[in-house]
């Protein structure tokens, strides 16, 4: 293998995840071969590349005896020790060149963000990279503190969507749910608190009273699954919400683009990219104004009921003024990663 990468390897899938995989399959369009360390408690039989330790102890020996000329680590959240440590050791590897893809666009905002210091063990360690990946320019200036050199940060944007990836079609029970309701409210991510997704089952029922055929979707999985079904149940418009856990993500990018507007509601929020999806595909955004959203997205305040039903009224009616979907191809920023591999050593099908 000549990339190895590290972090959250799907199901479920989010930002992270849905990034690490693109980037796998745009090597493996170019012929070459890479691998997946997953780093998470979410596991399966390893296989086709694809490993799933239980252990630190497990990493490290895999990272060992698995031959890479790069080691991509992405890390999405907080930093703690331990990944850190993480970190270190695979810059210490003999003959391996080292990346961070930081996805956490809300970092710079948080309390170890905003205390970024050089002298930090996390500082020590984000300097032993050879480059580090951003997706803002916040970040950039994060890591400019703790005293990571200017030319090894890249600000590369999360990866939105390749055309090749959107599903045909919908498959059921999304089909049916699309087909049932004349606008569908769509929301990709985390079942977690910080996406605030109560308020947009309670705020349906103030859309529902000025477009009664309004379905909402919501697609994920996470810790709230429960409390969010029995949320769901003890509506009396409980059946036009479809909660479907993880689906595929080409059957999620096929639901952002038969969507009538994406739904971003957050408390805490980076660089998401399902919005970032939904703006290539031409769907329009509603979301939570986290002070680093793309141009694009109708903004919101937090946890703001009214504003979010004013800017769905607002947005329903307009299906038909859709942005123009982009002429690029959706692999810009996959191939500007790749260019960042071929700085750092010689890969390629040859190689």
């Amino acid at each position: 293998m000549q990339v190895i990468q590290l972090g959250p390897y799907p199901p479920p899938y989010g930002g992270v995840q849905a990034n690490l995989v693109a980037i796998r399959e745009h090597l493996r369009r170019k012929g070459i071969e890479s691998g997946v360390v997953n780093l998470t408690r979410h596991r399966k039989d390893p296989g086709n590349g694809v490993f799933f330790p239980r252990t630190a102890l497990e990493v490290a020996s895999l990272l060992l005896r698995l031959p890479a000329r790069i080691l991509h680590l992405h890390i999405g959240g907080s930093v703690s020790r331990r990944v850190a440590a993480l970190g270190l050791f695979c810059g210490l590897l003999p003959g391996r060149r080292t990346v961070l893809t930081f996805h956490s666009g809300g970092y710079p905002s948080s309390e170890e963000g905003r205390n970024a210091d050089a002298r930090s063990f996390r500082g020590f360690a984000f300097r032993r990279f050879d480059r580090i990946i951003v997706v803002n320019d916040q970040l950039v200036d994060v890591f400019r503190r703790y005293g990571v050199k200017p030319e090894r940060i890249r600000l590369i944007h999360p990866h939105a969507i390749d055309r090749d990836e959107v599903a045909p079609s919908l498959t059921e029970p999304l089909g049916s749910f699309y087909r049932s309701h004349a606008q569908v409210l769509l929301s990709v991510g985390l079942l977690e608190p910080e996406y605030d997704l109560s308020l947009q089952i309670d705020v349906l029922e103030r859309v529902r009273r000025r477009y009664p055929s309004t379905g909402l979707v919501i697609i994920g999985s996470g810790s709230l699954e429960g409390k969010l079904r029995e949320r769901i149940a003890s509506k009396s418009y409980g059946e036009h919400i479809l909660l479907t856990g993880d689906v595929a993500h080409p059957q999620a990018l096929r639901a952002i683009q038969d969507a009538d507007v994406l739904l971003r509601t957050t408390l805490y929020d980076g660089d998401a990219v399902s919005v970032r999806e939904a703006l290539f595909l031409g769907t329009p955004v509603i979301a939570t104004d986290n002070g680093m959203r793309p141009p694009g997205p109708r903004l919101i305040p937090v946890r703001n009921a009214d504003a979010l039903d004013a800017a769905i009224a607002e947005a329903l009616p307009r299906k038909e003024e859709r942005s123009a979907r982009s002429e690029l191809s959706g692999r810009e920023n996959l191939e500007a990663v790749f260019e960042l591999y071929r700085e750092l050593a010689p890969i390629g099908p040859d190689c």
